[in-house]
């Protein structure tokens, strides 16, 4: 894939702070100051923990236009008095997603799909499995593979692997594309924010061995899929997004399945673009979530 272009370069500022007076004016000035034209803005103050956020995109194709290194410099200044954690970036520069998968390859299929066609801003430089079975699906689409086995008793040393390998690639996002391995504490922290999680969300839940076939002997009515970021709790960080849909006495376990593997790939890929787009801020354990077009 090509890196995305326009005839106009967009660009996203994404902000958090203290919740303060001024700082929807300080963004916005300095951007009208700038001469940059704002084409979405979101905003949002948790008052309960006094956190204020904000996501605006904004052309900046003025005859006089400032280079994004100029536009850095020239904030950090109006940044400081409020505290603020911000950045800006070139929507131009596609994100560098690091796969980690095991053996199903519905959600490994998906997102190679969205990249291909262009529905996600991302480069892919690297599939990272615990085995060798979908290494024919990543060189069909000129993908590096990367097959690390992993027992308990390697563990540490596998990991260590794959942070090398998201080092060297320079990732900006790690995907769990079904990677059926629990990471470890340490593994966790080192990609705290930066690494998405899916799995099946049943109603009620069903933990343990073949869930779908717990879920069909309780007579289920929802099945459902939740991503989000990987924590030391086992799948409980913080969520991004959720799918659901409805099934009936009708469905099989097999079927169950296949329709909680649909919602688990169309999960992921929302919560992968949502991410790509800077639209995720962690909030504490929880996340503020601004939804694009």
């Amino acid at each position: 894939m090509t890196t995305n272009t326009h005839s106009t370069p967009t660009y996203i500022l994404t902000a958090t702070c203290p919740s303060k007076l001024g700082t929807v004016d300080v963004v916005t000035r300095f951007l009208f100051d700038h001469q940059c034209y704002i084409t979405e803005m979101h905003t949002y103050d948790d008052t309960n923990a006094c956190n204020f956020f904000i996501r605006i995109e904004f052309k900046n194709d003025s005859e006089n236009a400032s280079t994004i290194d100029e536009l850095n410099e020239a904030f950090a200044d109006r940044a400081a008095p409020f505290e603020m954690q911000w950045q800006i970036r070139d929507t131009r520069t596609p994100e560098r997603v690091v796969i980690m998968v095991s053996k199903f390859d519905h959600c490994l299929q998906d997102l190679l799909h969205r990249y291909r066609t262009g529905h996600l801003n991302i480069e892919i430089p690297a599939i990272i499995s615990n085995h060798p079975d979908l290494k024919e699906l990543a060189d069909w689409h000129g993908m590096p593979y990367y097959h690390f086995p992993i027992t308990a008793e390697t563990k540490p040393q596998q990991e260590a692997q794959v942070l090398t390998i998201v080092e060297n690639t320079q990732a900006d996002l790690v995907v769990l594309a079904r990677y059926m391995q629990v990471l470890s504490d340490d593994m966790c922290s080192k990609l705290e924010g930066k690494a998405i999680n899916i799995h099946h969300s049943l109603l009620p839940g069903f933990k343990g061995a073949r869930p779908y076939h717990q879920a069909h002997d309780k007579g289920v009515k929802l099945v459902g899929a939740t991503a989000h970021y990987v924590s030391t709790d086992l799948d409980e960080g913080p969520i991004i997004t959720q799918g659901i849909e409805g099934v009936d006495h009708s469905y099989t376990p097999e079927q169950l399945a296949a329709k909680g593997r649909d919602t688990e790939r169309v999960t992921l890929f929302k919560a992968v673009k949502l991410h790509c787009e800077r639209r995720v801020f962690l909030d504490g354990n929880r996340t503020v979530v601004f939804q694009g077009g």
